[in-house]
């Protein structure tokens, strides 16, 4: 009888110890989650449409980066001014970049402003968000980031044109 009660306890304390590694974090039962080794100031920012349509004096910022600082000119450069509510010149942009040749939309959504295409062998986003003044129309890597490189510099230049004429 005495056997039975100790191994009993013995099973007993082995389960605890299992259920409190399990539960406490213990590297055996975590997975690695990717998007949380990077250092946290490295990572995007990503504003709510809520908070992102508060005006801002003087012109169109520029990208913000998680510590809080306005991107370089250089990254700001992907993006304009247009003037008009963000709902109009989404619109308008839709109507440019289904009309613009060898760009394939890939999904669109209107609640964030963007629009998912792929040009000239890119993958982006363009986005439209408020601006003091009209809608910021700007490219974006799927971070949300400015998107850098060729395609995305070229498309937007395109858009600033037509959307100019508008």
């Amino acid at each position: 009888m005495h056997r039975n009660v100790s191994l009993t306890r013995a099973v007993l304390a082995g389960v605890l110890v299992l259920g409190v590694a399990a539960g406490s974090g213990c590297s055996w039962f975590r997975k690695g989650n990717a998007l949380y080794a990077a250092d946290p100031a490295q990572r995007p920012l990503e504003v709510p449409p809520e908070l992102g349509s508060t005006p801002v004096e003087g012109p169109a910022p520029g990208p913000v980066t998680a510590s809080g600082t306005i991107a370089s000119a250089a990254q700001a450069s992907s993006g304009f001014l247009v003037p008009g509510t963000r709902d109009e010149v989404f619109n308008k942009v839709g109507e440019v970049l289904g009309g613009t040749p060898g760009l394939t939309i890939a999904s669109r959504a209107q609640l964030l402003g963007a629009f998912d295409v792929s040009y000239e062998g890119a993958n982006f986003l363009v986005r439209v968000a408020d601006g003091q003044g009209g809608a910021y129309v700007s490219a974006v890597d799927p971070r949300g980031l400015p998107a850098t490189g060729e395609a995305p510099g070229k498309l937007i230049a395109a858009l600033k044109v037509a959307l100019a004429g508008n």
